[in-house]
């Protein structure tokens, strides 16, 4: 992830430490400070947050109408749940009568 403050000098635009960006909602998406640390937030429409960066560490998520987590994963390798874009059963074949049908997710 470049840091915002390279992009500020490189585009000459004035600015000062901490530099700090919210969405909408007050969700803080964007931090950074003079030591060179910053972070990165995405969140939903429901404001639960789908993804953070760090300059080591990133995590994802994913939520369900219902506003539970159904999936993460992390840059440690930890991943719980099935993503959204997995299709668990895409592929299989099924007999049904003596007749085998292959499932496709729609």
């Amino acid at each position: 992830m470049k840091k915002l403050s390279e992009t500020y000098k490189e585009l000459g635009i004035a600015f000062t430490f901490p530099i700090e960006i919210k969405d909408n909602n007050d969700n803080r998406t964007y931090f950074e400070d003079s030591d060179g640390s910053r972070y990165k937030w995405v969140y939903d429409a429901s404001g639960n947050q789908t993804y953070y960066e760090s300059s080591s560490f990133w995590c994802k998520s994913e939520y369900d109408e219902n506003d539970n987590r159904t999936y993460y994963e992390s840059s440690y390798g930890t991943k719980r749940g099935t993503p959204r874009s997995a299709k668990p059963c895409e592929g299989k074949v099924v007999e049904v009568d003596g007749i085998k049908y292959e499932l496709k997710a729609l």
